[in-house]
């Protein structure tokens, strides 16, 4: 391959196949392949336009007939910090978020096992092996990181480790204007804790921390439930045709 095909992004159509979010309806996605010097860059620009990452991958829906996938990104100068959150953050309180770099383990890949087998158990994920994993989180070529959520220990407030069982992990790329989840899991027992929405405004606090206007959170799809939680999050923006629009009312 040579550096300028490395260099200058192909983009390339998929055949049509069943929706994972709408009953009845088919996807086609549009992607290219972020690899070489300019992948961070590119990563930054199609993310910008509505694309997400998997991996080596840049992918946006392009169906024929249905715009249902919507981009959204918080705005997170202004969040609305609700009761619930405020009780969500109190209530886990007792955890601490450590940046790991991109390190694949045996517990990461248990607790995303059980996570995905109890969650998502129709999904296009739920066949990954333990390899399967790990490509997923070190096949990078853009600025990423991995956090991971356990309970405070002891020497928490010296190293800024946490101690116990693995409760939750996410996969972020940090942007230019803000920080995108890639993907998240968790474990599907402590369902009292909240903890997909933990981490989602932990993100929000870290975004801030860093001084970033926006945090990603990928497709809003308008009718698949599945995607109704990120509505609460808010204010909000979503990608239209003339651009990055904040939500009426907020």
């Amino acid at each position: 391959m040579t550096a300028h095909a490395r260099d200058t992004p192909q983009f390339y159509l998929t055949a049509p196949s069943p929706c994972p979010y709408l009953k009845g309806q088919f996807e086609r996605k549009v992607f290219t392949h972020l690899v070489g010097d300019k992948a961070a860059s590119l990563n930054d620009l199609l993310t910008h336009g509505g694309f997400r990452r998997s991996q080596t991958i840049a992918y946006r829906p392009a169906c024929e007939s249905c715009r249902a996938c919507v981009s959204v990104r918080v705005c997170v100068s202004d969040f609305v910090w609700t009761k619930a959150f405020r009780r969500n953050r109190a209530f886990n309180r007792d955890l601490v978020g450590q940046e790991i770099g991109l390190q694949p383990t045996s517990e990461q890949y248990s607790l995303f096992r059980s996570y995905l087998d109890r969650r998502h158990a129709d999904g296009g994920m739920v066949d990954m092996t333990v390899l399967d994993y790990a490509t997923m989180i070190e096949d990078s070529h853009v600025r990423t990181g991995l956090v991971e959520y356990r309970r405070r220990g002891p020497d928490t407030a010296i190293n800024g480790r946490g101690a116990g069982p693995l409760l939750a992990v996410a996969l972020v790329d940090r942007l230019s204007d803000g920080l995108s989840l890639v993907y998240s899991f968790y474990d599907p027992d402590a369902r009292d804790r909240g903890l997909g929405t933990h981490v989602i405004l932990d993100h929000v606090a870290r975004a801030k921390a860093l001084g970033l206007p926006y945090l990603y959170l990928g497709y809003w799809v308008d009718g698949s439930p599945k995607m109704d939680y990120k509505r609460r999050f808010r204010p909000q923006e979503y990608l239209s045709a003339t651009g990055w629009t904040r939500r009426a009312g907020e």
